[in-house]
């Protein structure tokens, strides 16, 4: 993958995961929200604890996103040292078909599995 062509990839994921990431806050602050105006009591009422897991599965899918966000930044920093698209366990080539799948990859195919 040429470089101007991977750094645009990595741009629009960038840019795609914290959309991404800005919606998910905004969701879980209104749940946050939401639970502090009511007398949801998450252990007795059966509200509460749909109220509780959605803060918790909106807590950990705003995790996932920081962790690809992270990902997607160390990713850009590979491309500005070089070393985007050579395996961090082998220094082979990560391969281009894996890295149009997954550009954010550190490994190839073979040190993945």
């Amino acid at each position: 993958m040429e470089t101007t062509q991977a750094r645009e990839r990595l741009e629009a994921e960038r840019a795609q995961t914290l959309s991404r990431l800005a919606s998910l806050t905004g969701d879980y602050d209104e749940v946050v929200a939401a639970s502090r105006d009511t007398n949801a009591d998450d252990e007795h009422d059966p509200e509460g604890a749909t109220i509780a897991f959605e803060r918790s599965q909106l807590g950990a899918l705003v995790r996932q996103a920081r962790d690809h966000l992270a990902e997607v930044d160390a990713a850009v920093q590979r491309l500005a040292d070089a070393t985007y698209g050579v395996c961090e366990h082998c220094g082979g080539p990560v391969g281009e078909e894996r890295l149009e799948a997954r550009p954010t990859a550190r490994t190839c195919i073979g040190c993945a599995s």
